[in-house]
C-alpha cells in the first residue's frame, strides 16, 4: 500500500508599485498604480520563508501488531509426478466389449454384492453395502465401444448413490475406466451428479487393471476428471495372497492400492481373485473412511433381472442428460 504524502508551502506576494511624481525640476514622475502588470515584471516579492517540508502523516495509525499468518495450504503435487498417464489409443480397441482379463472379467449379468463398515465425516461407524452388475448396454465413448456398469451404493441399509461406469478393454488385455455418472441421494432425492466422461472437460480414460499386473510397475492413473477432481491412481501392492470371504476363500490374490492427489498416505486396498474379480476392500494408512468389505454374492442374473436393470441404467441415462448437460449431453445414447 503506498502512502500519499501532502506538502504545504505559503507563498506571499507582495507588489507595490508606487510611482511618486514629482516636479519636473526634481526628476520625478507623477504618481500611479499598475495592478495588472505581469508578476514576473513586478518588484521582487517578499515571499514567505518556505516551510519544513513535513509528511501528513497519513492519519496517524496505532502500530498493529503482525497478522497472524494463514495455515500453510497443502500444494497439490504435479500430477505427472505423482503416476502415469497411459495414452488411450481408440485404434487398439476392435473387440473392447469382451473384457475377459481375469482379475477383472465383465460379462453382462454378472453380479457382485460387498458388504461391511465405514466411518463417516463425523467419526461414526456405518454400515456399508455395494452392488455391482454388468449390463447388457454399451455406451461409444471417443470412438470406443464401452460396457455399462450399474452400481449402488448404500449406508445403513439407505441408497445414498447410483451410478452408470464405462469400462472397455484394449487389444492388449488391459480394462479401461472411460468415465461414470454418479447421482448422490438423500431420502431418496436427487441431491447432485459429479461426472466425468473421457474426452469432455479435460477428463481422460485410465487403466483400471492392467492385463499382467506384477509388483514395481509404475503408478498408473485408473482415470482423470479435474472437473470433480478425480483423479485415483494405483500401485500394485502385493500378489500371490490369499483370503477369506463369506462366498469362499481365494489364492493368488492380486492387491492394488488406490490414492488420488488430495490424500496423503492414504490407500484403498482392492483385492482381486483370479476370474472371480473383487472379493474385498481395505484400507492402510491415513485412510479417515478405513472401509473394510467382503463379498457376500456372486451370481449370474437370469434374462428377467437383467432386463430390470438394463431400465433402470437407461432411466438414470434419461436424467443425466438432463442433470448434466454440459457433460453427459455430450454424449451418445447407450444402446
Amino acid at each position: 500500500m503506498r502512502n500519499s504524502r501532502t506538502r504545504s508551502i505559503v507563498f506571499t506576494f507582495v507588489m507595490i508599485l508606487v510611482i511618486i511624481g514629482v516636479s519636473a525640476c526634481g526628476g520625478a514622475t507623477p504618481a500611479a498604480n499598475n495592478t495588472s502588470q505581469p508578476a514576473t515584471q513586478a518588484p521582487a516579492a517578499t515571499e514567505a520563508p518556505e516551510m519544513e517540508s513535513v509528511p501528513t502523516e497519513a492519519p496517524t495509525e496505532e502500530p498493529t501488531e503482525e497478522p497472524t499468518a494463514a495455515p500453510e495450504e497443502i500444494s497439490t503435487p504435479d500430477p505427472a509426478t505423482v503416476a502415469e498417464f497411459w495414452e488411450m489409443d481408440p485404434a487398439n480397441f476392435t473387440n473392447s466389449t469382451v473384457i475377459d482379463n481375469v482379475w477383472m472379467p465383465m460379462q453382462p449379468g454378472m453380479r457382485w454384492v460387498l458388504e461391511g463398515t465405514a466411518v463417516d465425516d463425523e467419526g461414526n461407524n456405518l454400515t456399508r453395502r455395494i452392488d455391482f452388475t454388468i449390463t447388457d448396454l454399451t455406451k461409444e465413448i471417443a470412438g470406443v465401444q464401452t460396457v455399462v456398469a450399474w452400481i449402488i451404493d448404500y449406508n445403513d441399509g439407505e441408497v445414498i448413490e447410483r451410478e452408470v461406469a464405462f469400462y472397455a478393454q484394449d487389444n492388449d488385455g488391459n480394462v479401461w475406466y472411460f468415465g461414470e455418472h454418479p447421482e448422490e441421494l438423500e431420502n431418496g432425492e436427487f441431491v447432485k451428479a459429479s461426472p466425468w466422461i473421457h474426452g469432455i472437460e479435460d477428463a481422460r480414460a485410465g487403466v483400471k487393471m492392467v492385463k499382467d499386473p506384477q509388483p514395481g510397475i509404475a503408478k498408473y492413473y485408473q482415470g482423470w476428471g479435474p472437473a470433480v477432481d478425480w483423479s485415483d491412481y494405483g500401485t500394485i501392492d502385493q500378489v500371490g495372497q490369499e483370503t477369506c470371504v463369506p462366498v469362499d476363500c481365494y489364492s493368488n490374490v492380486l492387491v492394488i492400492a488406490e490414492s488420488s492427489l488430495g490424500e496423503v498416505d492414504a490407500y484403498q486396498l482392492k483385492y482381486y481373485a483370479p476370474n472371480v474379480g473383487e472379493v474385498q476392500v481395505g484400507w492402510k494408512g491415513e485412510d479417515a473412511t478405513q472401509e473394510d468389505l467382503a463379498l457376500i454374492e456372486l451370481v449370474q442374473l437370469s434374462p428377467e433381472e437383467l432386463a430390470e436393470i438394463h431400465d433402470m441404467a437407461l432411466e438414470l441415462e434419461q436424467h443425466a442428460y438432463e442433470v448434466s448437460s454440459d457433460v453427459y449431453g455430450q454424449t451418445t445414447p447407450m444402446k
